[in-house]
């Protein structure tokens, strides 16, 4: 980031698809819950299980030599307390082969995040449009479009980036803000679009 490079980052669930991403050269795979609605069929990510994600993150590792592996925390697998997001995302790097985690979530999340960075497990901050919390918001919606939204996610991020996050997704959040919590962040950023309105 201090070199102003841009870190190639996409999303995987399978063996075939994470070889061709890392022979193709692709800095990061991310192994998504989505895998939930895009494999599964699921309306929502909340359905997927931490055994789901072991298994697409045990297939997305053996198919990866030089990319980082960042595996998603599926819902409720770091919600109810610090002591389960350890172990679960302890899980994701000891059963999956993960080389770090993501997790959902902006100040609210930061102590969790620090905890699992305390136990040297690296950490994917994701703030915006969150799908874990797609009953709150009441859809799939851009987040941030007014003011108060924007100084919270501004607020998330460096909250998130202060735990010890190592990377920041931003989805969902119009370009504008994306680019203001971008060029604010000691971290890098990987921008999700909505409807192409996010370029972070």
């Amino acid at each position: 980031k201090a070199r102003g490079e841009k870190i190639s980052v996409l999303t995987a669930y399978d063996y075939p698809f994470a070889r061709i991403m890392d022979q193709a050269g692709i800095d990061v795979v991310l192994v998504g819950d989505s895998a939930g609605s895009v494999v599964a069929g699921y309306e929502t990510t909340l359905p997927v299980t931490m055994e789901e994600m072991i298994y697409h993150t045990r297939a997305v590792a053996r198919g990866v030599e030089q990319a980082l592996v960042v595996a998603a925390m599926p819902f409720m697998s770091y919600q109810v307390s610090r002591a389960e997001a350890r172990l679960n995302a302890g899980r994701l790097v000891k059963e999956g082969g993960a080389q770090a985690v993501k997790l959902e979530g902006g100040e609210n999340m930061a102590e969790t995040i620090r905890s699992i960075v305390a136990i040297d497990i690296p950490v994917v901050g994701h703030i915006g449009l969150t799908p874990q919390s797609v009953h709150r918001m009441g859809g799939y919606r851009v987040q941030g479009r007014e003011e108060a939204q924007a100084e919270q996610l501004l607020a998330d991020a460096a909250a998130v980036a202060d735990a010890g996050a190592c990377a920041l997704v931003l989805e969902g959040i119009p370009a504008a803000l994306a680019a203001r919590i971008t060029a604010a962040a000691p971290i890098p950023t990987i921008g999700i679009g909505a409807g192409g309105d996010c370029d972070g």
